[in-house]
């Protein structure tokens, strides 16, 4: 069946609204993606066929939400080649990497070590490492990034030393749109004895994972940016890892028993999910990996290649405007600064997008909570532009003809 965008826009009914008198161009997936029909109707029949707390109940809602539940552990673990075991879900990737700073740093990142990042993290990939070092005085070395925004490879490994706890890198930067070399990154890593923790927030929805591939001891991703729910999560961990670690919430359903003096905690993922989970969001996740399985990952890549190197095309033919990560290795993510030829005055991100939503065109504007990013670069923020599988070459030119008379009226 040939892959066609078209009719894939057909299964998303938010495409179908028009926004300030236009048909509505989305393009901000690197946001939070649109929801196909099939993922809602998955989380409203869950509520209206299923609901239920899981796993302790002894009645049969109680049991089919469990099904449910559990059945949506596997089908992540599936989608990413690994253990159900080795699934915990969360709120989101900013959960899941503050349960790993909080727990696996807390109890094995002391105050003579070091952890990497790099300076193209999301804040999300930044700041519970910061509030890890605030408690433990450990130390924080960073990655630079070259002038087109890849990964500086050759000072990764100028940085790893016998002190390197924790390496901690984004598969694809959000802002950048650069896929970093992570194969490469955890193979240097373990050869260091360093543990590696991916952030595949952006990742996830375009490219093929397999965990006993890359061999990453952590790997965080979103529901909501791979045409899923918000507020559910996922947190990867080597099995042996995570059995190690101490629960990052106590409360139900993480214990194996509570007596007033102690409690004992059940095995890992569940030591993990205390409380009661976001049920129909994993159930609305799964029904997402089956729409990007049904839909072919290779395929969509595939398209958002295409769409990035179009976009990437007109956007170069306007004067004025700069693009903000010239990597080779690319997702479907393009940012960029605008000036006024004539007069070399900046253009503000914010006046370039609100003038595009009077046609309908949804962009995303800011420091995109990459803020150390954007002191690298010297520059106030940028315009960014994302794709999705239903994203169309037509609607790149019509953003390219919207972003002209824009950039004529505020010149």
């Amino acid at each position: 069946m040939t892959f066609d965008p078209k009719t894939i826009r057909q299964k998303f009914p938010i495409l179908e609204r028009k926004m300030n008198g236009h048909p509505l161009v989305y393009f901000d997936n690197a946001s939070t993606t649109q929801k196909p029909l099939s993922v809602i109707n998955a989380v409203s029949d869950y509520y209206k066929n299923h609901n239920a707390n899981v796993h302790r109940g002894v009645h049969t809602l109680s049991q089919n939400s469990t099904d449910l539940y559990e059945g949506a552990r596997k089908t992540v673990a599936n989608f990413i080649n690994a253990d159900p075991k080795e699934i915990v879900f969360t709120s989101g990737t900013t959960e899941a990497i503050n349960l790993v700073a909080m727990t696996f740093g807390r109890r094995n990142i002391l105050k003579e070590d070091e952890m990497i990042i790099s300076v193209a993290e999301h804040h999300s990939n930044l700041v519970p490492w910061q509030m890890l070092s605030a408690l433990t005085g450990m130390t924080i070395r960073v990655i630079p990034v070259t002038d087109k925004g890849e990964f500086d490879i050759e000072a990764y490994k100028n940085l790893l030393s016998e002190k390197t706890r924790l390496v901690a890198i984004t598969h694809m930067s959000n802002t950048l749109g650069t896929i970093n070399p992570i194969k490469e990154i955890i193979k240097l890593a373990h050869e260091n004895n360093t543990l590696v923790l991916i952030d595949g927030a952006q990742a996830t929805p375009h490219i093929n994972l397999d965990m006993q591939d890359l061999n990453a001891d952590f790997y965080c991703f979103s529901g909501h940016k791979m045409y899923g729910p918000t507020g559910i999560g996922v947190l990867y961990g080597k099995d042996e890892i995570l059995s190690e670690m101490i629960p990052y919430k106590g409360g139900g359903d993480m214990i194996e028993r509570v007596t007033l003096e102690r409690s004992d905690y059940k095995n890992s993922p569940y030591k993990f999910e205390a409380g009661t989970p976001n049920i129909a969001g994993a159930i609305g996740l799964a029904e997402a990996i089956k729409f990007l399985q049904e839909t072919s990952l290779q395929e969509i890549q595939k398209h958002e290649n295409e769409l990035l190197e179009h976009a990437t095309k007109e956007l170069q033919k306007i004067e004025g405007i700069r693009i903000i990560g010239e990597a080779k290795n690319k997702g479907p993510v393009l940012s960029f600064t605008a000036h006024n030829p004539k007069t070399s005055a900046s253009i503000h991100p914010y006046d370039i997008g609100t003038l595009l939503d009077k046609y309908g065109i949804a962009v995303r504007t800011g420091q995109h909570c990459t803020e150390p990013l954007m002191d690298y670069f010297k520059i106030p923020g940028t315009v960014r532009i994302s794709f999705a599988c239903y994203n169309t070459l037509e609607e790149i030119d019509t953003f390219i003809e919207a972003l002209k008379k824009n950039l004529a009226l505020l010149s």
